[in-house]
């Protein structure tokens, strides 16, 4: 993936205390690298926003992100402990070609496990209309060593936190994108969105399947036509333009999604 912003918009966070990004680094285990490439998911999981800001509601966390337990609407907490378990993995790459190692880790102080975590996005990865159909690129779980990327799972007030540290304003709504690292924010994963119409499983297979074709050097990508399914690399989020949401970069018969480059 070119190290570059991918920016649409919207307004840059408020300066993050020093203090608290060195607890939030502390909080995540292994050290962050703040590379230059970073954005955040809008609501629907597909939107991003470079270093420039988000166009959402609200402010980043700016505290101690492991005291609050207020709760916002469906009963996903606003904050956790700020320290994440990484998933244990021992299994075996799906795909063919070049191995990407991943790890999931998710927050302590919520109510979803690290292990259930895994193995939902370990069954998108392996699913037959994910990525590993392009018959070059495959991925492995891993708990332990280097890694390719990191999936985490965090409560709002810690995507807030992690986010903001790297001057990005995720308002307690939205994911992000740093470097390596994919922060997925709870509530997005717990309750979806209102602007994704379909099963929750189908929203979460488009957050993973949208930034892990960034990590294997996909980018966006436009509607191809009225009616037609949209790619997985378009930013649906901002409108289907007349396609039809869909969670899933290849059909069931193994033909690739999709549309015009978008820049």
């Amino acid at each position: 993936m070119a190290a570059q912003n991918r920016s649409t918009g919207g307004r840059r966070a408020a300066a993050v205390p020093l203090a608290l990004v060195a607890m939030v680094v502390l909080a995540g285990g292994a050290g962050y690298a703040w590379h230059a490439t970073k954005h955040t998911d809008g609501p629907g999981g597909s939107d991003h926003r470079g270093a420039s800001g988000v166009p959402a509601d609200g402010k980043g966390s700016s505290g101690d992100i492991g005291s609050s337990t207020a709760s916002p609407p469906g009963g996903v907490p606003a904050s956790g402990t700020g320290r994440f378990t990484t998933a244990p993995a021992a299994g075996r790459a799906v795909g063919h070609g070049r191995v990407r190692r991943y790890k999931v880790q998710v927050e302590g102080g919520i109510d979803l496990s690290a292990g259930s975590a895994a193995r939902e996005i370990a069954a998108i990865l392996a699913d037959p209309r994910g990525w590993t159909a392009d018959g070059h690129d495959a991925f492995q779980p891993v708990s332990s060593g280097p890694a390719d990327f990191v999936i985490k799972i965090a409560t709002p007030d810690t995507v807030d936190a992690i986010c903001g540290a790297a001057g990005l304003d995720t308002g307690g709504e939205v994911n992000c994108d740093v470097g390596a690292t994919v922060v997925v924010n709870l509530k997005r994963w717990m309750l979806g969105s209102p602007e994704f119409r379909g099963p929750i499983q189908d929203y979460r297979a488009l957050i993973i399947n949208h930034e892990v074709g960034h990590r294997i050097g996909h980018g966006h990508e436009g509607c191809p036509g009225r009616g037609k399914l949209a790619p997985v690399m378009m930013q649906q989020i901002k409108g289907l333009h007349g396609c039809v949401a869909n969670a899933w970069p290849y059909d069931r018969r193994g033909r690739y999604i999709q549309g015009p480059p978008v820049s």
